[in-house]
């Protein structure tokens, strides 16, 4: 599943729903918590509802639901677990026995996003992680985090660099997506294409999306290059030649390659 852009929508707004169906991103998350106050919580929930059964939408469909401790999570997991919705984000996730609940309500074919935006889920990352059930993936949610952690501004990420790791590293041990969170200036195009590539450095699978203009550099950033398909086909080809066969180790464009790489050659290919 690609997960190279994942946006966010107010599920109250119909014109936003509506826009999604057509979007490139690869994800289409109706929100329910942060986009929605609380006198419209219910209504919002009715329109995500309704926008699944309609169908029509190019991306994949997700819903955010509000978070586990909150009054409206109860009604969010029972309207989704018989709605049409293949995904549920859940903010909040500040342990396993969260997930557990979560799995417990949904059906078994749905699939289940956490949120990590919380110092309790950083220090409880490795259990959330290998919870089971319907887990598939592993959000950070920066915002959040930068709010309960009170770290300073940095164009880097400087306070978040050991956790953004550590999600990525429970991620790949459990066999999950590792999604990056959000980045707030909308209209510095120089800022979102350097975070997103320092996403992609760290081994994130993708971007979490606050505007659809964001859609476009996050593929390219989370998509392979021109570059890396050209580099996946010769590998490839020469373990294909006559000549490798047997050989655990040759030579590539003055490179010595390994069938390790042939592997990552061979999967980046096939997800093309």
């Amino acid at each position: 599943m690609k997960v190279r852009s994942v946006l966010y929508l107010p599920a109250s707004n119909a014109r936003a729903i509506e826009k999604a169906r057509t979007l490139d991103c690869d994800v289409a998350v109706l929100d329910l918590e942060d986009a929605v106050a609380p006198e419209a919580k219910a209504e919002a929930r009715a329109a995500a509802i309704e926008a699944a059964k309609a169908g029509g939408f190019k991306p994949k469909l997700a819903v955010r639901i509000n978070a586990l401790d909150t009054e409206w999570a109860e009604d969010d997991l029972n309207a989704l677990k018989d709605a049409p919705v293949d995904l549920v984000v859940a903010p909040k996730i500040e342990n396993d026995q969260q997930v557990k609940a979560i799995s417990d309500v949904l059906r078994l074919d749905q699939r289940l996003w956490a949120m990590i935006e919380t110092p309790a889920a950083l220090i409880d990352l490795k259990d959330i992680a290998s919870a089971g059930g319907i887990l598939s993936g592993l959000m950070l949610g920066v915002n959040d985090l930068a709010k309960e952690m009170k770290t300073g501004p940095s164009p880097d990420r400087e306070p978040f660099k050991p956790w953004l790791s550590s999600l990525v590293a429970h991620a790949r041990a459990n066999k999950l997506l590792a999604i990056d969170g959000v980045f707030n200036r909308i209209k510095d195009e120089e800022g979102f294409a350097a975070e997103a590539a320092q996403g992609r450095l760290y081994g994130f699978d993708g971007k979490s999306l606050i505007h659809p203009s964001q859609i476009a550099p996050a593929n390219a950033a989370f998509g392979p290059s021109p570059a890396e398909v050209e580099w996946a086909q010769k590998v490839v080809a020469a373990f294909a030649a006559p000549e490798a066969e047997g050989l655990g180790v040759i030579r590539v464009d003055g490179e010595m390659v390994e069938r390790l790489h042939l592997e990552q050659a061979q999967a980046l290919l096939a997800g093309l």
